[in-house]
């Protein structure tokens, strides 16, 4: 009994890990997909695929920038402070994911920030973000930008 009991838990585990690299490689595709859009948001129609991975009701929390509350607010100062401006790149090896039973996923993870003319990457900050999976679609709820800081 002993053994099968430790057999049903190294297959549960098994499992679980493999759902959970699932969803990691998932949510990297999408955190690639997402700030692609961003990079390339002065091009036509790349801020509103920009826009479809945030719920309408998103709740973005910025350090320096303070609080929106819908995805037409964020979009807003996306169009006038970041496009044509700024690029995001995800520092190598900083994504993690973790799943939220019933709901999606919580991403972490740190990003710098690009002049859109030089190159040179003069910030760095962490990312907190809340996904939704509902109806076969992944989006953003909550979404947090901390510690904006010079990059070393």
């Amino acid at each position: 009994m002993k053994q099968l009991v430790l057999l049903l838990c190294a297959l549960s585990a098994t499992a679980y890990a493999a759902d959970d690299a699932t969803l990691s490689a998932t949510l990297s595709r999408i955190d690639t997909e997402m700030f692609d859009a961003f990079n390339q948001c002065d091009k036509p129609g790349e801020l509103d695929k920009y826009a479809s991975y945030f719920d309408a009701a998103i709740e973005f929390y910025h350090d320096n920038g303070g609080v929106t509350w819908t995805r037409d607010a964020m979009i807003a100062n996306t169009a006038k402070y970041v496009c044509g401006h700024y690029s995001r790149r995800l520092v190598p090896g900083s994504l993690k994911v973790i799943p939220v039973k019933d709901f999606g996923a919580i991403t972490t993870g740190s990003h710098v920030f690009c002049q859109s003319g030089s190159g040179k990457c003069e910030g760095i900050a962490e990312f907190t973000m809340v996904w939704r999976y509902k109806d076969d679609v992944w989006q953003v709820t909550r979404a947090l930008s901390y510690g904006h800081r010079p990059n070393q």
